[in-house]
């Protein structure tokens, strides 16, 4: 019997300097190789790329976000011209960043408030952050699956990428994201970070607002004294204030309230607000936004918008050298003997790693103050 057409998509494998496409031979179940070699990104692919984004077209969007994201060296030109080409139609956004503990149901609650946001005219772009595993180095990825209700909304776009091992709770290429769904015409990007701590808040440095989710009787009212997270929170939100565990949520919600009230210092324009909502019922979730718009209202008012945005900037600008140091450092392959050599008595115990890092770095060609 004659084995039935393979099915199976085309792929392109990863071998260096021989890269080569595979087409379905009819009647045969195995792939052949086609021995023409795939075409690398042209520039006028990256033009076409980027006119496809900005006319709204969702699958180029993903396209192109997986293109920056990717660590490729080859990739990294085209990543370039595609955010020089798309950065001048970026900007106009509302950027809230949504962050909480484990548990705090933050994809719930972007599902609840994405769809009302939808609905009352909006687009909405969700850049989600999935924690990657230290060992595999995987990712679930699954923030999507539980946004049911917005990822069936034609003006929603949920794009779900690995921490990748990134400290802060977001991915490596969070900010350039952002970029893109701004000129693909998004008005709204939420991004969504891992489950973090009181000392993760590098997604603040990246968006205009800054809402952490809370969740009663977990403890956390005693943190609300202790500097961190939530001294840089704009706006808290007690979530799942629904059935028996209401009252509780609204107590929380007093406590948080007393405990910003001797954190937050009287000469701020805005002082955080604590509101207490439920992702399950919607109860509170317009509440939530309608202090996000009164806190954009206020923040353009006294100026304080613009000066943060510009922070943003800045702070893109420095985790980019920093990121480019650390390739260049990696990248020496003098110093591989060195390195190993040194890692040895480290871990040994014969070297203090401070001393071993002026090493490298010196031997890097890096001037190291003493």
């Amino acid at each position: 019997m004659t084995p039935p057409p393979s099915t199976r998509p085309e792929w392109v494998p990863d071998n260096a300097g021989a890269e080569f496409t595979t087409k379905v031979v009819p009647g045969t179940a195995p792939l052949v190789p086609d021995r023409t070699p795939v075409k690398r990104r042209r520039a006028d692919d990256t033009t076409a790329l980027a006119a496809a984004i900005r006319a709204g077209d969702r699958g180029a969007l993903a396209r192109g976000i997986t293109l920056i994201e990717s660590r490729a060296t080859a990739h990294r030109v085209a990543a370039d011209t595609l955010l020089n080409l798309l950065t001048p139609y970026a900007g106009g956004a509302m950027r809230v960043g949504i962050t909480g503990a484990p548990g705090a149901g933050k994809s719930s609650f972007i599902d609840a408030l994405g769809a009302q946001l939808c609905d009352a005219g909006h687009r909405v772009a969700v850049l989600s952050v999935d924690p990657s595993s230290p060992i595999t180095h995987g990712s679930i990825l699954g923030d999507k699956t539980r946004m049911e209700n917005l990822s069936r909304k034609a003006d929603a776009f949920i794009r779900p990428s690995p921490s990748g091992g990134e400290l802060g709770g977001v991915a490596r290429r969070t900010r350039e994201c952002i970029v893109l769904c701004e000129a693909a015409g998004f008005d709204i990007v939420l991004v969504e970070t891992v489950g973090v701590g009181q000392s993760e808040v590098l997604v603040r440095g990246m968006v205009d607002c800054f809402l952490v989710l809370l969740l009663a009787g977990a403890g956390d009212e005693l943190q609300g004294i202790k500097k961190g997270i939530l001294e840089l929170a704009d706006i808290l939100a007690v979530n799942k204030a629904d059935g028996d565990n209401r009252e509780r949520a609204e107590s929380a919600r007093r406590e948080f309230s007393r405990a910003l009230h001797y954190l937050a210092a009287p000469k701020e324009a805005w002082q955080p607000q604590v509101l207490a909502c439920s992702a399950v019922t919607g109860e509170g979730v317009a509440a939530v936004w309608q202090m996000v718009e009164k806190f954009f209202e206020n923040s353009r008012q006294v100026g304080t918008f613009k000066v943060r945005r510009q922070e943003q900037a800045l702070a893109w600008l420095h985790a980019l050298v920093s990121e480019g140091l650390r390739e260049a450092y990696e990248a020496q392959r003098g110093l591989v003997a060195l390195r190993q050599e040194l890692e040895l008595q480290v871990g040994a115990g014969l070297v203090p790693a401070p001393v071993a890092a002026r090493q490298l770095l010196a031997a890097a060609g890096f001037v190291v103050p003493k």
